[in-house]
């Protein structure tokens, strides 16, 4: 797949820095690099070692300087695109970096397109499609977790995974295939006894591994957590304290915060997005009412609602509706206000929700380890971390694997009703296809180019 193209990008955040790093891939950019690149005496440079750090200068046609620079050559095939490489490392200001860019393209390179380097890496067998996008998982990392679960995946924890799967589902076509071939009563009793017993094996590591999806997702893009109240029971000093800093404003006036509050908070090594809303009543003020609004639907989507009540008070109607409303969410309650003397009564609480109760208090800081450790348990279930280097956290991988199972369910079923066996085969077939939507066997084209192009530039 290695192509007379040539692609040239910015591989390092655009803007001011210390070095900048512009990255070419393809046929030309050895060519490319001699006709811009001189040496620290000013002079030539045909010959580049491979893998060498090369001091020198960057000059434009009229052989004035355009930045002092290191170049490194990399040549194919032991590169990460499988084709020549070369780097200039520049400074890093917009000036040097778009006079070299648009030196490269002059001289034969064109502007690379989002991900076309990790693409190239996949089109040209370095990595397959499940490895390329945990690339930009990684990039995109905001917890020690989540780039953990890059990396594995990187290594190619889940693609051996999805490949032996495949293998397994290949061979058993291919032994469906002789006894259609060589139909013999006595063997086809045999073989379908095996069929169903691999059958059913296939569709248990497809469950097996949809079952780290919820885990997966939260490592990978992190927690939401919705905090919803009363007004003035304290879910901004809540936010405040989670956050460690004074991100909300606290008053003693019910209906201070009328719009939603959003940040990002890593708990334990969990990435947790906190969204403090507005306090739930019922109001005549316009503003305030389309806050509550959008308190209620935050909450649809929320994989924790943490519902404040005040402890020093009893619980009213207003509670109650609240706790009736959240009867089907996963819901944390906090009692708090545990300084002040307590007149809710947690019975009267347990009797209307099922949920975990914590006792708090914003004052005194009351409360706050037990509301991290359970945010961490809901993520690790009581575990210390991410056991599982096989995990699935990419949505698309998930929808692959469960098309997958659904057709190796039919396949069974196709079985019970004692189909014929090259009626089987179709589901088993339509299974293996779609595990290899995975790691890229099974993809269109223009699925692929999709794919790459939520890659960032330069990678």
């Amino acid at each position: 797949m290695i192509t007379e193209d040539t692609i040239a990008a910015l591989a390092t955040p655009p803007g001011e820095g210390g070095i900048a790093v512009i990255r070419l891939s393809g046929a030309k950019s050895l060519r490319i690099a001699r006709r811009l690149y001189v040496n620290g005496k000013r002079e030539k440079q045909e010959k580049f070692e491979d893998r060498y750090l090369h001091y020198g200068y960057i000059l434009d046609k009229d052989q004035n300087t355009v930045d002092e620079v290191l170049l490194v050559y990399m040549k194919a095939p032991k590169t990460y695109t499988r084709e020549d490489v070369v780097e200039i490392h520049c400074h890093g200001g917009m000036i040097p970096v778009q006079k070299i860019i648009t030196l490269t393209l002059e001289e034969g390179a064109r502007l690379a397109q989002p991900g076309e380097f990790t693409k190239r890496a996949f089109l040209n067998g370095r990595v397959d499609l499940a490895q390329a996008e945990a690339v930009m998982d990684l990039i995109s990392s905001k917890s020690e977790d989540a780039a953990k679960a890059s990396l594995n995946q990187m290594g190619g924890s889940l693609s051996r995974k999805i490949k032996a799967l495949r293998d397994d589902l290949l061979d058993l076509m291919a032994s469906i295939e002789v006894t259609v071939d060589y139909p013999e009563e006595d063997i086809e009793e045999m073989l379908r006894a095996s069929i169903e017993k691999r059958l059913k094996e296939a569709k248990r590591e497809c469950l097996h591994l949809l079952d780290t999806a919820d885990q997966g997702r939260l490592i990978r893009e992190g927690l939401k957590v919705v905090i919803i109240g009363k007004p003035n029971v304290g879910k901004s000093s809540l936010l405040n304290a989670l956050l460690r800093e004074n991100r909300a404003i606290v008053t003693d006036i019910p209906g201070t915060t009328r719009d939603v509050i959003e940040d990002y908070v890593n708990i334990k090594g969990v990435l947790v997005r906190i969204l403090d809303t507005a306090g739930i009543r019922e109001t005549m003020d316009q503003v305030e009412k389309i806050g509550v609004e959008k308190s209620r639907e935050l909450t649809r989507d929320a994989d924790l609602i943490l519902l404040l009540l005040d402890a020093s008070n009893s619980l009213e109607e207003e509670d109650r509706k609240i706790l009736q409303w959240l009867d089907d969410k996963r819901v944390l309650i906090l009692l708090n206000k545990a300084d002040k003397p307590s007149i809710i009564e947690e019975e009267e609480i347990r009797s209307l929700a099922d949920s975990s109760i914590i006792w708090t208090s914003m004052i005194v800081g009351t409360g706050l380890d037990e509301v991290e450790d359970y945010i961490y348990d809901m993520v690790y279930s009581g575990s210390t971390g991410p056991k599982n280097p096989a995990m699935i956290t990419n949505n698309r991988h998930k929808e692959a694997l469960i098309r997958g199972q659904k057709h190796l369910e039919e396949a069974l079923k196709a079985m019970d009703a004692y189909m014929p066996l090259d009626i089987v085969t179709i589901d088993v077939r339509d299974a293996w296809e779609a595990l290899g939507e995975i790691t890229g066997e099974s993809l269109t084209e223009n699925l692929v180019d999709k794919i790459f192009m939520e890659f960032c530039l330069g990678k």
